[in-house]
């Protein structure tokens, strides 16, 4: 028997629509301009609608990274080739838009919204699963080593790009995965 009512969640197209408009905010202006108001401007969706399914920026956010893409490539079967792909794929990430710039969103939102901490925890460990699968495959045994390992690889850049401003460095990355290869082949 069907209920009348309201859907459960907004329609495929209208979601699509502010995620979309969400985004380009966010990547043009910050965490800060995710409002109803203006998601409305951009969308035209009604004011209702936005803060029916997203009524705080934290939720915009959330949902944002729910849709995130994950480009994840196939295993070539040499683990050590498909760990350096993964920086190469993470640098270009952190470089371009919308992956570095985001990141700084999230921080940014973090300060002014404890309740958001949660959301740049979740959208870094995405960042962080690619390395850990491929150093499992590599031969990394135990939770914490292989944790441990992909921090040193990943944690440097996101320090560069996110806190220094600097520009990702490719070399500084595979030197950091040659690193942890070299300690844990010890």
């Amino acid at each position: 028997m069907n209920r009348p009512g309201r859907p459960a969640g907004p329609a495929t197209e209208t979601e699509e629509l502010v995620l979309t408009a969400a985004l380009d905010l966010v990547l043009s202006e910050g965490a800060g301009a995710l409002t109803a108001q203006r998601l409305h401007a951009r969308t035209g969706v009604a004011r209702t609608t936005i803060y029916r399914h997203w009524p705080t920026p934290k939720d915009v956010l959330a949902a944002l990274i729910s849709v995130a893409p994950h480009p994840t490539p196939e295993p070539t079967g040499d683990p050590v080739a498909d760990l350096r792909r993964e920086v190469d794929l993470l640098c270009d990430r952190l470089r371009d838009k919308p992956v570095g710039v985001f990141l700084r969103a999230l921080v940014t939102a973090s300060s002014a919204d404890p309740a958001c901490v949660p959301l740049r925890h979740r959208y870094v460990m995405d960042l962080l699963e690619p390395f850990r699968r491929t150093l499992t495959a590599i031969g990394l045994a135990g939770r914490e080593r292989v944790e441990n390992a992909a921090l040193a690889i990943v944690a440097p850049l996101l320090v560069d790009v996110l806190l220094l401003d600097r520009p990702v460095d490719r070399e500084r990355a595979h030197r950091a995965v040659d690193e942890v290869l070299s300690k844990e082949s010890r």
